[in-house]
């Protein structure tokens, strides 16, 4: 299984995308979130995703730089469908805020001939916490991660090599470790170096520092841990940086990837 980092910024990044990824397995793709806008687009082209082959979705929380971009790619699927350029049907999860802020822009935001696919071909599917789906061939459980800002959800997928755990854009907490405890992969937001901390107030955000993220991906034993949702005044060393700093607190694999970097998952799978 690869993962394609499409974005890892932050809401209000402009020398990279917001964070945002994509999951592949063969020629199926699972994209979860879709940043701010229709750079998102770009992104996928950029990365050689056809977004025809582009099937589940997921939307963590209704924050703008992980929201509209979705609402684009609603835009090119239905259109896609009216087209007949576009075979099957597409699903979109989230919980039922997304879900419904979804439906509700969609249907002032989008034209008649492509809302008339949604319900019909394209799903807007709300989920619960807890709640088990297949996707891309694997048990996938969302949960609320429990936020205090707004409503959030994560997900864990299994995979032969271990659990991959995606937390969103907050900081671990015990909403969420049951989870991530023992995963293989963890994916973690990591805003700034523990040293900017009073540069970029991460904790206002309720967001994390690299030592925090690597801190709690340690306790949870985790083997592998990709850093995201970053500021980008330190772009050009900020894989350095972040990984210098990361390692005095966590020992297995430290990802700090750029925008569109692959990343191979489980190479078992």
């Amino acid at each position: 299984m690869k993962l394609t980092m499409l974005g890892t910024g932050n809401a209000v990044v402009t020398a990279c995308y917001n964070t945002c990824f994509v999951l592949q397995e063969g020629g199926r793709y699972f994209l979860v979130d879709g940043g701010g806008g229709n750079t998102l687009l770009l992104r996928l082209k950029q990365a050689d995703i056809d977004w025809r082959q582009i099937r589940t979705v997921f939307v963590t929380h209704k924050h703008m730089d992980h929201i509209l971009g979705i609402l684009w790619m609603m835009r090119l699927i239905c259109q896609g469908m009216a087209r007949g350029e576009y075979e099957g049907d597409a699903v979109i999860y989230g919980h039922r805020e997304v879900i419904g802020l979804l439906e509700d822009m969609a249907g002032k935001l989008l034209h008649e001939k492509q809302t008339q696919f949604i319900g019909r071909r394209l799903h807007l599917v709300a989920v619960e916490d807890g709640e088990q789906q297949r996707i891309l061939g694997r048990p996938v459980t969302f949960f609320d991660i429990g936020s205090t800002k707004d409503r959030q959800f994560g997900f864990s997928m299994e995979l032969p090599c271990g659990n991959l755990t995606c937390l969103g854009d907050e900081p671990l907490n015990s909403f969420g470790e049951k989870y991530a405890r023992g995963s293989a992969w963890l994916m973690h937001e990591a805003f700034c170096l523990e040293s900017q901390s009073s540069l970029y107030n991460p904790h206002e955000k309720k967001h994390s520092t690299v030592k925090e993220a690597c801190e709690n991906a340690a306790r949870m034993g985790v083997r592998n841990l990709i850093l995201y949702h970053t500021e980008d005044d330190s772009l050009e060393q900020r894989r350095r940086l972040y990984t210098e700093e990361g390692r005095r607190y966590f020992d297995g694999n430290l990802y700090v990837p750029d925008d569109l970097e692959r990343i191979a998952v489980c190479r078992s799978c």
